[in-house]
């Protein structure tokens, strides 16, 4: 992971782990989403189509703030249990600003922090940089 700037992100709707290999060192950094079951509820009794409307909102807002913190790697492993690494995959490959910008999904289910960054650490491992 030191030859060029890769990231492992763990996924699903409700919160983003962020995890670089730095000096040997595992960083974390966590993006949540601002749309909790909690804030479902409180919108849910001015009606559905509300609800809908605020979740999208909630969920560029969440997907905008992953992909800022993307724009600065080489090298992007999305993993999780559900199509939220695949949504965000579709939006990034739309935008052109990623075009260059080598990006896996993998399947995963939930898993402790120290599963995470393992995980992270064997793909960049078995999949060696293409970048010189």
């Amino acid at each position: 992971m030191m030859n060029t700037k890769q990231i492992g992100i763990w996924m699903d709707h409700a919160s983003a782990h962020l995890m670089t290999l730095t000096s040997g060192n595992m960083e974390t950094k966590i993006i949540d989403s601002k749309f909790t079951h909690e804030e479902k509820q409180d919108i849910l009794h001015k009606g559905e189509k509300a609800m809908h409307h605020k979740e999208e909102q909630e969920q560029s807002a969440y997907y905008n703030a992953i992909a800022s913190e993307i724009k600065q790697y080489e090298e992007v492993l999305l993993f999780g249990p559900t199509e939220a690494k695949s949504e965000l995959l579709n939006l990034l490959k739309a935008d052109h600003n990623f075009d260059k910008i080598n990006m896996e999904i993998r399947s995963a289910d939930k898993m402790t922090e120290n599963q995470k960054h393992a995980f992270v650490k064997e793909y960049f491992l078995n999949h060696p940089s293409k970048a010189v």
